[in-house]
Protein backbone atom coordinates (compact mmCIF):
# COMPACT_ATOMS: atom_id res chain seq x y z
CA UNK A 1 0.00 0.00 0.00
CA UNK A 2 1.32 3.24 -0.71
CA UNK A 3 2.01 5.96 1.78
CA UNK A 4 -0.19 9.12 1.81
CA UNK A 5 1.40 12.64 2.79
CA UNK A 6 -1.09 14.53 5.86
CA UNK A 7 -2.88 16.37 3.57
CA UNK A 8 -3.64 13.23 1.41
CA UNK A 9 -4.65 11.39 4.51
CA UNK A 10 -6.85 14.04 5.34
CA UNK A 11 -8.42 14.17 2.64
CA UNK A 12 -8.97 10.55 2.64
CA UNK A 13 -11.21 10.74 6.29
CA UNK A 14 -13.34 13.20 4.89
CA UNK A 15 -14.49 10.67 2.68
CA UNK A 16 -14.25 7.72 4.94
CA UNK A 17 -16.64 9.76 7.49
CA UNK A 18 -19.17 10.97 4.30
CA UNK A 19 -18.87 8.29 1.47
CA UNK A 20 -19.00 9.69 -1.96
CA UNK A 21 -18.64 13.16 -3.27
CA UNK A 22 -18.03 15.58 -5.98
CA UNK A 23 -15.11 17.81 -5.18
CA UNK A 24 -17.16 20.71 -4.59
CA UNK A 25 -18.77 18.90 -1.86
CA UNK A 26 -15.59 18.29 -0.24
CA UNK A 27 -14.49 21.83 -0.63
CA UNK A 28 -17.42 22.90 2.04
CA UNK A 29 -16.17 20.54 4.43
CA UNK A 30 -12.63 22.90 4.53
CA UNK A 31 -12.47 25.67 6.65
CA UNK A 32 -11.70 29.44 5.67
CA UNK A 33 -9.62 29.90 3.96
CA UNK A 34 -10.93 27.28 1.59
CA UNK A 35 -8.11 25.58 -0.51
CA UNK A 36 -8.54 26.49 -4.16
CA UNK A 37 -10.74 24.05 -6.10
CA UNK A 38 -8.00 22.76 -8.46
CA UNK A 39 -5.70 22.09 -5.13
CA UNK A 40 -8.69 20.01 -4.52
CA UNK A 41 -9.09 18.47 -7.39
CA UNK A 42 -5.62 17.59 -8.17
CA UNK A 43 -5.63 15.63 -4.81
CA UNK A 44 -8.36 13.76 -5.15
CA UNK A 45 -6.28 12.69 -8.60
CA UNK A 46 -3.44 11.86 -6.75
CA UNK A 47 -5.17 9.52 -4.54
CA UNK A 48 -6.94 8.05 -7.42
CA UNK A 49 -3.68 7.06 -9.22
CA UNK A 50 -2.86 5.69 -5.90
CA UNK A 51 -5.56 3.46 -5.36
CA UNK A 52 -7.40 5.19 -2.46
CA UNK A 53 -10.49 6.42 -4.56
CA UNK A 54 -12.70 5.42 -7.57
CA UNK A 55 -14.94 7.90 -9.97
CA UNK A 56 -18.13 7.41 -11.31
CA UNK A 57 -18.80 9.98 -13.92
CA UNK A 58 -22.13 12.27 -13.87
CA UNK A 59 -21.78 14.50 -17.22
CA UNK A 60 -17.97 16.49 -17.75
CA UNK A 61 -17.80 16.31 -13.54
CA UNK A 62 -16.54 13.07 -11.59
CA UNK A 63 -17.94 11.85 -7.98
CA UNK A 64 -15.39 9.89 -6.14
CA UNK A 65 -15.77 6.97 -3.46
CA UNK A 66 -12.34 5.61 -1.66
CA UNK A 67 -11.86 1.62 -2.57
CA UNK A 68 -9.73 1.60 0.36
CA UNK A 69 -11.51 1.35 4.04
CA UNK A 70 -9.73 3.21 6.90
CA UNK A 71 -9.52 -0.28 8.56
CA UNK A 72 -7.67 -1.44 5.56
CA UNK A 73 -5.66 1.43 5.58
CA UNK A 74 -4.74 1.57 9.49
CA UNK A 75 -3.90 -1.98 9.10
CA UNK A 76 -1.35 -1.04 6.30
CA UNK A 77 -0.29 1.70 8.34
CA UNK A 78 0.47 -0.59 11.54
CA UNK A 79 2.43 -3.24 9.37
CA UNK A 80 4.38 -0.33 8.53
CA UNK A 81 4.96 1.02 11.69
CA UNK A 82 5.33 -2.48 13.50
CA UNK A 83 8.15 -3.79 10.72
CA UNK A 84 9.76 -0.60 10.39
CA UNK A 85 10.40 0.71 13.94
CA UNK A 86 10.01 -2.82 16.06
CA UNK A 87 11.87 -5.56 13.75
CA UNK A 88 8.10 -6.57 12.49
CA UNK A 89 8.04 -7.64 15.93
CA UNK A 90 4.39 -7.74 17.72
CA UNK A 91 5.67 -8.67 20.99
CA UNK A 92 8.48 -5.76 20.94
CA UNK A 93 5.26 -3.10 20.38
CA UNK A 94 3.37 -4.80 23.32
CA UNK A 95 6.88 -4.44 24.66
CA UNK A 96 6.96 -0.95 24.58
CA UNK A 97 3.49 0.08 25.70
CA UNK A 98 3.60 -1.66 28.88
CA UNK A 99 7.29 -0.04 29.20
CA UNK A 100 5.79 3.42 28.27
CA UNK A 101 2.81 2.32 30.76
CA UNK A 102 0.05 3.07 27.44
CA UNK A 103 -1.37 -0.37 27.99
CA UNK A 104 -2.79 -1.19 31.74
CA UNK A 105 -2.32 -4.99 32.73
CA UNK A 106 -6.26 -4.62 32.82
CA UNK A 107 -6.12 -3.94 28.73
CA UNK A 108 -3.46 -6.52 28.75
CA UNK A 109 -5.73 -9.47 30.33
CA UNK A 110 -8.35 -8.18 27.93
CA UNK A 111 -6.28 -9.02 24.96
CA UNK A 112 -5.36 -11.93 26.37
CA UNK A 113 -8.92 -13.27 26.61
CA UNK A 114 -9.76 -12.22 23.13
CA UNK A 115 -6.68 -14.62 22.03
CA UNK A 116 -7.69 -17.46 23.42
CA UNK A 117 -11.52 -17.14 22.21
CA UNK A 118 -10.69 -16.85 18.97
Amino acid sequence: MQKLTNKEEELMQLFWQNGPMFVRDVLTMYDEPKPHFNTISTMVRTLETKGFLDHEAFGNTYRYRPIISQEEFSKGVLGSVVNRYFENSYQQVVSALIKEEKISIEELEELIRKVQNQ
